[in-house]
């Protein structure tokens, strides 16, 4: 009897993953959305790199037009099961020695996956990243307990409207309501179950003891106010992890690729090559 079952997604399939630039350069970079956004968060930062790189994006699991399959929740109630989907996106697409653009959670998700499959990443550039966002005793990460859970009691009460609020605290008010309506939207566009679920890994995540084990040069970008990532945590970043430095953007908000792609262009143009 013939078996008529369809033939298993490829980690690319499954995850959109979207190619740019020309498929013989000799330089590959992998860009890593973050939270509540997908692979075109990078549309007004791709036309600012150098044309002869080969650029990968993607959808993170729950995002974007990720296969619905492979968001299963329990796999994802923390970092690790996003960062083996990168390990072995980046193994099904025989990367040796990418470059990786990771932004908020997705940074850390590219840290986590980088320790996993180290010779396919030669670097890490991270947009504000956090190993954590809770405040513990001399860490400042940005969020005490209270603040975390009044995020959690908002957003299941009703996503939508606090989609509505965050997103212009985390585009950051100087920079006008149309990127902040932008930035709402595509937080809305995530089912809000799937959302919660990441939000919840995300928030409860501690990965500070992982970043002493990562050994490529890691360049972070961080701008000048930011109100879910504070200054502090990019500077603890820049002295825990062994080979980092810490650049600071003439910038606001959370999200400068899509606030201030040229310069988050520039900060990256020497250490993409």
């Amino acid at each position: 009897m013939l078996n008529l079952a369809p033939e298993p997604k490829s980690p690319q399939a499954l995850h959109r993953v979207t190619l740019h630039g020309p498929a013989d350069a000799a330089r590959t970079v992998l860009l890593v959305h973050g939270f509540g956004t997908d692979q075109t968060i990078w549309h007004d930062l791709l036309p600012l790199l150098d044309p002869a790189l080969r650029v990968i994006t993607y959808d993170q699991a729950g995002c974007g037009q990720c296969d619905p399959s492979v968001f299963v929740q329990h796999h994802y109630l923390n970092l690790h099961g996003f960062a083996k989907d990168l390990a072995t996106l980046a193994q099904s697409l025989d990367l040796r020695d990418a470059i990786l653009v990771g932004h908020s959670f997705g940074a850390m998700v590219g840290v986590l996956a980088a320790l996993q499959v180290p010779a396919c990443f030669s670097r890490l550039a991270l947009i504000g990243a956090s190993p954590r966002y809770l405040d513990d005793g001399d860490y400042h990460g940005g969020f005490q307990e209270q603040d975390i859970e009044q995020v959690y009691r908002m957003a299941m009460a009703n996503y939508s409207g606090w989609a509505d609020a965050y997103a212009p605290v985390a585009v950051g008010q100087a920079n006008g309501p149309d990127l902040a309506e932008r930035f709402a939207r595509s937080l809305k566009a995530i089912p809000p179950e799937r959302a919660l679920t990441i939000l919840c890994a995300i928030l409860q995540s501690d990965h500070r003891q992982s970043l002493p084990q990562l050994k490529q040069p890691v360049r972070i970008l961080q701008t000048q106010r930011d109100s879910l990532v504070p200054l502090p945590v990019a500077e603890y970043m820049a002295r825990t992890l062994p080979h980092a430095e810490l650049r600071l953007l003439d910038a606001q908000g959370h999200l400068p690729h899509l606030t201030a792609p040229d310069q988050v262009a520039a900060a990256l143009r020497d250490f993409l090559h």
